[in-house]
């Protein structure tokens, strides 16, 4: 099982912290996410992160294509996939606080799967037409590549059809990843394309503390953030997989939430009975020994590679350090002892 992380780069010293906790405990992925008015500027952190480590990969997780042309998009991580010596992955979604926060709507499925042709035909070195312009980036000689993040069955398909990989965001039981990977491969026979030629990582939440009521009291937050999209409010909440007494009470976190998430959308979660539905979907989450049996469990239902927003975290350095530390050691073990 490959495991990564991503989180808002909130300060420089925050990112640089991160850099070197992903590079000692041997995370195998660093994100940094796009949230302006939440954080810094992602190409900024990421440049920051590609220079103080070595080891693993460097991911924009995910930036949009609204606020930010494709074809600037595309420049960036070319020249960001130079700075890390090819570790370079892009992510690129629909857009939610980073759209949402400047007042703009972000982007259809089909508008990404767009988006996401014309970058990989940039990354190749060759011209691109994109809505009445011509865009050309003739020094790119390495093609990193370019993950959709996905959490509805749109935009999960048009990931299947365009990308080289997909960051999902439905859940991680057994009937989320069958639902959301049918999804992928319906968009990839769409084209002609094996499902197995993308390379898959689920998104959750985690927090790790070594008190458990500490992290329970600050994941509320995100899990507001997370399940607003990941599950929706205008949808068939049922389609989506939603057991019935959770349908209104996930229809007014939608109303309810901030993209600024803060305690009010802790509370927010506790106050709708939704906490122990939304953490066993969407998160690892407690203390080191709970985390190792979530994980377990996510493995077990078909999880093979998990990138874990730390982003909210009571302590994100600290969680990230504890679970490097306790959990990811015993999850190779279990790989390391898997006859082969």
């Amino acid at each position: 099982m490959e495991i990564g992380f991503f989180f808002w780069p909130f300060t420089v010293d925050l990112t640089l912290r991160m850099a070197a906790a992903a590079e000692r405990f041997g995370w195998d992925m660093i994100g940094v996410a796009d949230t302006p008015g939440n954080a810094m500027d992602p190409w900024v952190a990421a440049t920051l992160v590609a220079e103080h480590t070595r080891r693993p990969k460097v991911a924009v997780c995910v930036t949009n294509l609204v606020t930010r042309h494709p074809a600037v998009t595309a420049a960036a991580i070319a020249s960001l996939d130079l700075l890390s010596r090819g570790r370079a992955v892009l992510g690129v979604g629909a857009g939610h606080s980073g759209t949402k926060n400047l007042g703009v709507k972000g982007s259809s499925a089909a508008a990404l799967a767009e988006g996401v042709t014309v970058i990989k035909q940039l990354l190749t070195g060759q011209p691109a037409d994109y809505r009445g312009g011509t865009a050309h980036l003739p020094w790119v000689t390495h093609a990193p590549r370019v993950f959709q993040a996905a959490s509805v069955p749109k935009s999960l398909a048009a990931a299947g059809a365009a990308a080289d990989g997909v960051f999902i965001n439905y859940g991680l039981d057994a009937v989320s990843l069958r639902v959301s990977a049918g999804h992928v491969a319906r968009g990839a026979e769409s084209v002609g394309r094996p499902a197995d030629d993308l390379e898959v990582w689920q998104i959750a939440c985690l927090d790790c503390h070594l008190e458990r009521d500490v992290a329970r009291r600050t994941l509320g937050a995100i899990l507001a953030f997370v399940s607003s999209y990941v599950i929706g409010g205008g949808d068939d909440l049922a389609a989506r997989g939603v057991p019935a007494p959770f349908v209104e009470p996930l229809r007014e976190l939608r109303r309810r939430y901030s993209t600024r998430p803060g305690d009010a959308d802790a509370r927010l979660v506790e106050e709708l009975g939704l906490f122990e539905y939304l953490a066993r979907r969407l998160a690892l989450w407690g203390d080191p020994e709970d985390c190792l049996r979530q994980a377990l469990e996510a493995k077990a239902a078909g999880v093979k590679r998990l990138m874990l927003t730390v982003s909210l975290a009571a302590d994100p350095v600290g969680t990230v350090e504890l679970f490097g530390a306790q959990v990811l050691p015993a999850l190779r073990r279990v790989d390391d002892a898997r006859p082969k």
